[in-house]
């Protein structure tokens, strides 16, 4: 900190002058002054500052002030009594310093102080030309050898210079300062960099790990900054960046700044929220990304401009991985018919996300297993779409939601970023549970959005007795069922036994909506009935014969255990032949269980389509 802070110039007269006398200001509007600089020299003149009079004399002013001097001359032949001073910069406060100074009254400059009297200076015309060490000299030398070398004093500066404009931007004022701002806090950040700089134990020299985790390098002068109003602010933090402060330093006094001027409600929010953003820095994580949030929140209600919420947008989605529940739940503020969070916004925020480092590649595996530093990574596709997962959920109740728009938000990532389905599939049956109009054909369209082979055992179960499910959906559970047994079937044989071709069959993924056979839609009613009664048939059947392959399965267990001999694997293979699950069985032809089930159960899968269709 700067030792001279409390240091102050002092001014001095010296012109023979009464210096023991005061001069008096009038406080009120329109009221004379009461005493005299002089008592036993009677005023000449009277100066007018914002409905102040100042009764006083010609002599101190003219030998001081270019502007008065130059007034009194012209009005000589008139003898002038009364001179008004319109847009007096500081006000009858800051003339009657300057008033001081012309009578030789002491007084101190100050942080406080200098910015008005180096502007009641320039307008009085008080220079060189008409004194020597007049007050434009006194009050540049004090700005230039004490306020510009401490960061704190140039902040008060700047301050007081708000109500100045654009004088003081004229006079180079703010300029000076900002420069010297950013200049001083550049330079802390570096001392503190290398006074905290160690040695390895391999002898090289690093910063150390507790000092880069603290974020404590020379930035003290954040909260200092806050007092600020925003358009100086801004370009007080566009010097620091031209000037090389870090970006993490950047990013806490914008936070900082925020959180002080936010919460204000002042009129000016709009403003502020959208400089704050352009401020914002290139690099990521130099700010939470629950700080960007919030910003949106307020863009939104704001109703700010479309590319700073963009911004914000592509800013969230580059780090989305980072985000919790409660920074999606972004409120909506349209109108009363409108859904009860922000859809749109977190469909754009996914999109950014998913789009990161850009189009490269068209095929999803390649997509999957990018390692572009701009792509996003595995680790963190798979957190954004549990959190897309657990906001579908929450949103899915909402009376207000369109399918449209939850199926916008459901598909908004590439399909390899579930390697599990639970969560949504969850989603969906709360949707459906909130949304029981919904017309089969809706019913399809949310069922498409499960792979029923990535849900978990107890998902499964679940989805197998759902009855909000088309029955499309049921059956194709539980197909997958019938091959996860069969696959445990499969791995009771013995290693010397060859194992029946069943790969094919855990190799077949049924997509919902995937099969073919669809019926045309000039088919009568008539026929869509009996093809749901015989979908109802077979349903049934495959509930019965699943019950009984269950009770064939632990029977054959208990057998396998008690002999091991090639004969009972023979008739372990002739009893597996016999059970089908999804049409009649045969012993008939030479061909083998698994293609015989195989035919079987695309015929039923056609069929079940075609009925559902």
């Amino acid at each position: 900190m700067d030792k001279h802070h409390h240091q102050h110039l002092l001014l001095q007269h010296h012109q023979h002058l009464h210096h023991h006398q005061k001069l008096s200001l009038a406080k009120s509007s329109r009221q004379s002054c009461s005493e005299w600089i002089f008592r036993d020299v009677p005023s000449d003149i009277t100066i007018e500052v914002n409905g102040g009079n100042f009764a006083l004399h010609k002599f101190p002013l003219v030998s001081r002030s270019g502007r008065i001097r130059r007034i009194v001359a012209e009005h000589r032949d008139s003898d002038i009594s009364k001179v008004e001073l319109l847009n007096l910069p500081g006000g009858a406060e800051t003339f009657e310093l300057a008033a001081k100074f012309c009578y030789g009254i002491n007084f101190e400059i100050t942080s406080a102080n200098v910015a008005q009297l180096f502007c009641v200076s320039d307008y009085l015309e008080m220079t060189e030309e008409y004194s020597k060490d007049n007050l434009a000299s006194r009050t540049e030398e004090y700005l230039e050898s004490i306020v510009c070398k401490n960061l704190e004093m140039c902040v008060q500066v700047l301050k007081q210079s708000e109500n100045l404009l654009p004088l003081a931007d004229e006079l180079n004022i703010i300029g000076r300062c900002i420069d010297a701002i950013a200049s001083k806090a550049c330079a802390e950040q570096i001392a503190s960099s290398f006074s905290r700089l160690e040695y390895s134990s391999s002898g090289r020299l690093h910063m150390s790990r507790q000092v880069k985790n603290s974020g404590d390098g020379g930035d003290w002068w954040i909260e200092d900054l806050s007092v600020l109003r925003i358009d100086l602010y801004q370009r007080v933090m566009n010097a620091m960046k031209c000037r090389g402060v870090r970006p993490e330093s950047i990013g806490a006094s914008l936070v900082s700044y925020a959180e002080r001027e936010l919460t204000k409600r002042s009129e000016h929010e709009q403003t502020i929220v959208e400089t704050i953003v352009t401020l914002l820095p290139v690099e990521n994580l130099v700010v939470p990304i629950s700080f960007l949030f919030g910003l949106l929140r307020r863009a939104v209600i704001l109703d700010t401009s479309v590319s700073c919420r963009l911004d914000l947008e592509r800013r969230i989605g580059s780090q989305l991985d980072m985000a919790t529940l409660d920074d999606l739940l972004i409120p909506s503020f349209r109108h009363a018919g409108d859904t009860l969070f922000d859809i749109d916004t977190v469909h754009r925020i996914l999109v950014n996300f998913s789009q990161q480092g850009g189009d490269d590649s068209e095929d999803e595996e390649s997509v999957f297993e990018c390692d572009s530093p701009h792509s996003p990574s595995q680790t963190a596709m798979f957190k954004v779409a549990k959190l897309v997962d657990s906001y579908l959920a929450e949103i899915a109740p909402d009376a207000n939601l369109d399918l449209s728009k939850f199926l916008l938000i459901a598909e908004a990532l590439p399909p390899h970023a579930r390697t599990l389905h639970d969560g949504l599939y969850r989603a969906t049956d709360l949707y459906l549970k909130a949304h029981q109009g919904l017309s089969d054909s809706d019913k399809k369209k949310l069922s498409k959005l499960i792979d029923f082979q990535k849900l978990s055992q107890e998902a499964g179960a679940h989805a197998a007795q759902n009855e909000r499910l088309p029955l499309q959906s049921i059956v194709q559970v539980l197909y997958f069922e019938q091959l996860k047994l069969r696959s445990s079937l499969c791995s009771s044989y013995s290693d010397e036994e060859p194992k029946p071709k069943q790969q094919q069959q855990q190799s077949w993924r049924i997509n919902s909506g995937a099969l073919s056979a669809a019926m045309s839609p000039k088919d009568n009613y008539a026929s869509l009935r009996r093809e749901n009664r015989e979908l109802k048939l077979e349903l049934a059947r495959l509930r019965m014969r699943l019950n009984d392959l269950e009770k064939e399965h632990i029977c054959m267990k208990r057998d396998m255990q008690r002999s091991h001999s090639r004969k009972f694997m023979s008739s372990f293979s002739k009893k597996m032949g016999k059970l089908s699950f999804f049409g009649h069985s045969s012993s008939r032809g030479s061909s083998s269980p698994s293609k015989q089930s195989f035919r079987t159960d695309s015929k039923v899968m056609q069929r079940t389509c075609a009925s559902t269709d």
